[in-house]
């Protein structure tokens, strides 16, 4: 499979984190061609034969017509276990975007997004606590696709694990609070990552906003800050940020 085959970027994480906002604005990019579906999850897919994948599967998901820079979006990419080592074995020249937010305000927006669902029953306070050893009880184990409120907030493990796998110039590293403050200037970044040419100013735009729900307590707050306190060090020597 020759590189001109493959897909050139993926988006990979995080979720919460202003993704769909920026699925829908490069969809809108002339210079660029997005899966027909925002989160294709084909590296995340524990289903597939990975000792012999089907690519044809995924590029399904693309428009060949024409050569174009193509890409998607699947933001449980840079949580899921193996799902790295599968695109880096997929195209080890690829390109990852990776949008991040505050990891606290990231926590309550999923767990609000899977209360509003009716996939969550029980409280803020005790699923970002006791209810973080429900990880433990499925496979694979310590990783769950609903309830890992607190678990995807740890960015900066994730970016060791990244950075183990791909080079750093392979990876741009984005800010949901700058998307949602000055589109204009984080999609230049992008164009610039991915050698296209910037685009006209864009209409300003949210995705999944979700009901209002008020916000997590103080005493949540601090307890997340605590828990992210070390991996925050941790993203900021990576990445040179830091939510706190």
């Amino acid at each position: 499979m020759s590189q001109a085959s493959r897909i050139d970027f993926v988006v990979i994480g995080v979720q919460k984190a202003g993704t769909t906002a920026l699925f829908e604005y490069l969809s809108e990019d002339p210079g660029l061609s997005l899966a027909d579906v925002k989160e294709v999850h084909f590296f995340d897919d524990e289903t597939l034969d990975w000792a012999a994948p089907d690519y044809g599967v995924y590029h399904a998901h693309f428009d060949w017509s024409r050569p174009q820079i193509r890409g998607e979006a699947t933001p449980i990419y840079a949580y899921w276990p193996n799902t790295l080592e599968r695109i880096d074995a997929y195209s080890p020249d690829i390109k990852l975007i990776l949008m991040l937010r505050d990891p606290v305000a990231r926590a309550w927006s999923h767990w609000r997004m899977e209360t509003a669902r009716g996939v969550e029953q029980a409280p803020f306070a005790w699923c970002i606590r006791q209810g973080r050893q429900r990880l433990f009880e499925t496979a694979p184990w310590g990783h769950h696709r609903e309830f890992s409120y607190v678990e995807r907030g740890f960015y900066g493990a994730q970016l060791d694990r990244l950075y183990d796998i791909f080079p750093r110039d392979r990876v741009l590293i984005l800010r949901a609070e700058d998307l949602s403050r000055d589109p204009d200037a984080t999609l230049r970044q992008v164009s610039a990552f991915l050698g296209v040419q910037a685009r006209e100013p864009v209409a300003h735009r949210t995705a999944h906003v979700g009901p209002e729900m008020g916000g997590p307590g103080s005493d949540d707050i601090a307890h997340l800050r605590e828990v992210y306190r070390q991996d925050q060090k941790r993203l900021e020597e990576l990445a040179g940020l830091s939510f706190f």
